[in-house]
């Protein structure tokens, strides 16, 4: 495949282009971790409430039990403990829950940053390219699987402007016609040039 020009301006731009894409992507890829690290920052309490609630009803569990063990009324004193230890509970798995919620929309809004940030730069960029590639990879299979430039010089005459075509020749058509291979040469390198591919070797323009 040709992935780039064979003229050095155009392929410098083409070059450019591409290490742009790759930089703007990084950017907008780096500016997404920054999001969310930053909204991960918002799961702080729900974590730190928790842990703390966890903490409060491992301490209670054992307050419980310690109580417990009183001989007779053992069981009815830990009956409490046991209920502020499933409240601890029930708030550890409240702030979790806050935590994972958190998480999740923190995933999304850097997702959704880096998918839009890339995308803003390769929608223009990237249908450029592939539409270069497959023209040019097309051209030059025909150069090389041609002996001659005739498709290229009628393409040329079909597609070029008039005043592009005049300054090779008053009669392209005629000169075509007669088979005048200076002028289908310069015709062919007109067209090649616009696919982004060098005029082959062994032709010679005027």
């Amino acid at each position: 495949m040709t992935w780039y020009s064979e003229l050095p301006a155009r392929r410098t731009r083409q070059i450019a282009g591409d290490l742009w894409l790759v930089a703007w992507s990084a950017l907008w890829i780096w500016a997404a971790f920054r999001l969310h690290d930053l909204v991960m920052n918002l799961a702080a309490p729900g974590l730190a409430v928790a842990e703390g609630a966890t903490d409060l009803a491992t301490s209670i569990d054992s307050a419980g039990e310690s109580v417990g063990s009183v001989p007779l009324v053992g069981e009815t004193l830990s009956a409490p403990f046991d209920g502020m230890a499933d409240a601890a509970l029930g708030i550890a798995a409240a702030g979790q829950a806050t935590a994972d919620a958190v998480s999740v929309l923190a995933r999304f809004l850097a997702i959704a940053l880096a998918v839009l940030g890339v995308m803003s730069w390769a929608v223009v960029w990237v249908p450029i390219r592939i539409a270069f590639i497959r023209r040019a990879t097309a051209a030059r299979r025909l150069v090389d699987a041609n002996e001659d430039l005739d498709l290229f010089a009628l393409r040329a005459m079909a597609r070029q402007p008039l005043h592009v075509l005049a300054r090779i020749t008053p009669d392209p058509a005629g000169a075509w016609r007669r088979g005048d291979q200076a002028v289908i040469n310069a015709l062919a390198e007109l067209e090649l040039r616009s696919e982004g591919l060098r005029l082959p070797a062994g032709a010679v323009s005027p």
